[in-house]
């Protein structure tokens, strides 16, 4: 055996592992025992295979060194046994160079990680345990950081699928508290609006009439389901505002009321939308509620908007009072017929209504003159010069190209049918018929 180096490393930096040495000398196993001790390592001796396998039974070994040839059990033997009862064991093999025949023996049996010449240079050995046990140490980290990635993936996949069906859950519960708050806030407006009617007396289910009418009326316009229930909503609430008008003003047709009166009673839609500001899902419906009495060509209350200038859902919210006010006799003198109220609408289109509207109003109360002598539909492609509009060409947003009455020539005819082509929709132009001169 040679002396190790100074060089050796310190039993500071050495990490505590247990060592195994099993040989038949005693001289040899002193020596070893000398060599790892220093550097922090736990050293037990065996004097033979049999007495290490009864020490490996009894204690915890990172690593063992085996002499080859021992009485009895040699060291291949001894080695192959230990692998087989503990195979995470670093194994390494002493051994003569005489012995190269039972070296590779025991490399087959054992799986020895190295074997060490006789003599051996202490600094070599200190460095071949330090890296077989470096090694092993990597290894067993690597196990465990394995061992522990599986494991956690395993509670992840448990925790995901927890927390998936929780989610679910809350959704559901959400969901459900989110349609009985809607269906609250429903319920609380329409008592609101019945709390109004309590005020009209002979009008009662007059704001019912005309929510009902608006959301028709903004369904064929194809609003959205939003703007449908900002419509409906507007026409239950639109006379909130008359909640502080006096009784017999309430009673009285416009007709018959005083300038004075009529002062006081155009102040109503805007103290309805003022009711509602504080309320942000009504206010939507608040703008629409103000503008209601605003009429088609700038006449109207309070803020003498025009055309396209008034909410499309207040315009909506105009033709179904109206509608129902002339039938109740608020707004006129004597109550008009059905029939009569829908003439009436249809007489002041493109005056107090929008025609859009209007048309859309006659389309849900299946009024449209729909007899060939009245008029025709013709689409861009049909047209001649010469004809004439019988009523508004106004596009689905409520812009109107030309007015009824309007002659077309050729010019015009090929605008429409460019403006057909551009925007991908299709016009539908009601034409006048035509008079066969004598």
């Amino acid at each position: 055996m040679m002396p190790a180096p100074s060089a050796a490393p310190s039993a500071a930096s050495a990490p505590t592992f247990t060592l195994l040495c099993v040989d038949d000398e005693a001289n040899i196993l002193s020596s070893l025992r000398r060599l790892f001790r220093p550097h922090g390592y736990k050293v037990l001796v065996a004097g033979s295979g049999a007495e290490g396998l009864e020490l490996l039974a009894g204690e915890h070994v990172d690593l063992i060194i085996s002499d080859m040839r021992m009485p009895g059990m040699d060291g291949a033997a001894f080695l192959a046994e230990a692998r087989k009862r503990y195979p995470q064991t670093v194994r390494l093999l002493l051994t003569g160079y005489a012995d190269m025949e039972s070296t590779i023996a025991a490399i087959n049996s054992g799986q020895i990680a190295r074997y060490i010449a006789k003599p051996w240079n202490d600094q070599d050995v200190l460095l071949t345990v330090r890296e077989a046990l470096e090694r092993q140490a990597l290894q067993r980290e690597k196990d465990r950081l394995e061992a522990l990635a599986r494991q956690q993936n395993e509670e992840l996949k448990a925790l995901n699928a927890s927390l998936e069906q929780k989610v679910e859950a809350r959704t559901r519960e959400l969901k459900t508290a989110h349609e009985k708050l809607k269906q609250n806030f429903l319920t609380s407006i329409r008592v609101f609006a019945n709390l109004i009617e309590l005020r009209e007396g002979a009008n009662t289910g007059h704001s019912r009439r005309v929510a009902d009418l608006a959301r028709k009326i903004a369904i064929r316009l194809n609003f959205s389901p939003v703007d449908v229930q900002d419509v409906m909503l507007a026409g239950l609430l639109h006379d909130v505002g008359k909640i502080g008008l006096p009784d017999d003003l309430l009673g009285k047709p416009v007709s018959h009321m005083s300038g004075d009166e009529l002062g006081l009673l155009r102040k109503h839609p805007a103290s309805g939308q003022a009711t509602l500001m504080g309320l942000d899902n009504l206010r939507q419906a608040g703008s629409f509620i103000r503008s209601h009495h605003e009429r088609w060509d700038g006449q109207g209350y309070p803020d003498h908007l025009s055309g396209l200038a008034i909410p499309f859902g207040a315009r909506i919210i105009a033709v179904a009072n109206d509608f129902d006010g002339l039938q109740i006799g608020s707004l006129s003198p004597r109550r008009l017929k059905p029939e009569e109220a829908i003439a009436f609408i249809q007489q002041n289109r493109g005056k107090r209504y929008c025609p859009q509207v209007v048309d859309a109003f006659l389309d849900t109360m299946g009024a449209h003159d729909s007899s060939p002598t009245a008029s025709s539909e013709m689409n861009p492609s049909s047209l001649r010069p010469g004809m004439v509009l019988a009523r508004d060409l106004v596009t689905r947003d409520g812009v109107m190209l030309l007015a009824a009455d309007f002659v077309l020539d050729e010019n015009l005819i090929r605008q429409l049918r460019d403006l057909e082509a551009s925007e991908g929709m299709r016009l539908s132009i009601a034409i006048r018929p035509q008079t066969v001169k004598g």
